[in-house]
């Protein structure tokens, strides 16, 4: 299929938001049959006590990648096609470290935090109050800040480009991280194990 939504213009038609919902309850299925309906389970990551979060969204990104210069190679699918976030760095790095902050602090991010809602769970009902209050505040602030916020120039910049590599070897060269940085992971959670356990130890 070489043409979508965005290509066509019909992001906001009835067919678009039917397509997003059933795509949006597959997403959230996938989330909460890979535990993360659990705070607990999401913020493990920053106490080095697991990893599954890291894991699983490295691994989206390579096969989404490589899947996508797949299709493409052959002719499956046009990139041009769909649509691509604009590039602002310095704001949106910000705006990453603001994310990770919350994230810490709160337990959640917005997507798993919907799925933790439908689960049940009372903490992800207040984290997504939260979330709409924040949202409201940025779009009323937004105005003073706006110079910030698309600081940079905009346009649709991508890692291929800004490395100065073809498509294919940035996907090759992700993947191999990916396997290294997966192998470092468990290490780390190994190490971290021992370390606890040799301070629980300790203390006793």
């Amino acid at each position: 299929m070489n043409t979508t939504f965005f290509s066509e213009g019909t992001l906001g038609t009835t067919e678009a938001l039917i397509a997003a919902s059933f795509i949006g309850v597959a997403f959230g299925f996938v989330l909460e049959r890979a535990g993360f309906g659990s705070s607990k389970k999401l913020v493990s990551i920053f106490y080095l006590k697991d990893f599954a979060v890291f894991k699983v969204m490295f691994t989206a990104i390579v096969v989404a990648m490589l899947g996508a210069r797949l299709l493409a190679s052959t002719g499956a699918v046009n990139l041009d096609a769909w649509y691509q976030l604009e590039t602002f760095l310095l704001p949106q790095t910000v705006a990453g470290l603001v994310f990770g902050v919350g994230f810490v602090m709160g337990g959640w991010c917005p997507g798993t935090a919907l799925v933790g809602a439908v689960s049940g769970r009372a903490d992800a009902v207040v984290f997504l109050g939260g979330v709409s209050l924040g949202s409201l505040l940025y779009a009323l602030v937004f105005p003073a800040i706006e110079s910030f916020a698309t600081h940079g120039g905009g346009g649709v910049s991508t890692l291929h480009q800004a490395l100065g590599l073809s498509p294919g070897v940035l996907a090759v060269l992700v993947g191999a991280l990916a396997v290294a940085a997966f192998f470092g992971s468990d290490r780390l959670v190994a190490w971290n194990a021992r370390r606890t356990s040799l301070a629980t130890g300790s203390a006793t």
